[in-house]
């Protein structure tokens, strides 16, 4: 099952899950298919693909929910074997680092370097700001 994006819309992770591109896979089940990122932050950074093309997680329809959380589950299992610590991250959008418009899950194996995200500055959330972050969200 690998529904792709639009017609004339091309997708390398389409394209890798149908095996018109090469990929070096380490999963693969009904819902998803989990192979090397060929640009690794680390040693072992794997990506966790449905097979169903969505551009966003928001996409994914509900019944592929649980398909697709077993797979990135078991995928982190074997990374384990790597390294007992790693990061799982999704990148939504342009501006937060989607390059590939396939929903994709990066596992990342940590070995005792510096964070892959890159050290950023942070400051306190001030109760003005937080009233209205929780007032744009919905309260809990």
């Amino acid at each position: 099952m690998v529904d792709g994006p639009p017609a004339g819309d091309p997708c390398l992770f389409c394209d890798i899950i149908a095996r018109r591109r090469p990929g070096y896979f380490v999963y693969e089940d009904e819902a998803t298919v989990a192979f090397l990122d060929l640009y690794p932050v680390s040693r072992g950074h794997l990506l966790v693909v449905p097979r169903r093309h969505v551009d966003r997680l928001t996409d994914l329809s509900p019944a592929d929910h649980a398909p697709v959380l077993r797979g990135l589950i078991e995928v982190c299992r074997r990374v384990g074997r790597l390294a007992p610590d790693y990061n799982v991250a999704v990148n939504q959008g342009a501006a937060a680092g989607q390059i590939v418009f396939h929903l994709h899950f990066h596992v990342i194996p940590r070995y005792g370097g510096p964070s892959p995200f890159g050290p950023s500055p942070r400051t306190p959330l001030t109760g003005p700001e937080a009233a209205e972050l929780v007032s744009r969200l919905g309260a809990a």
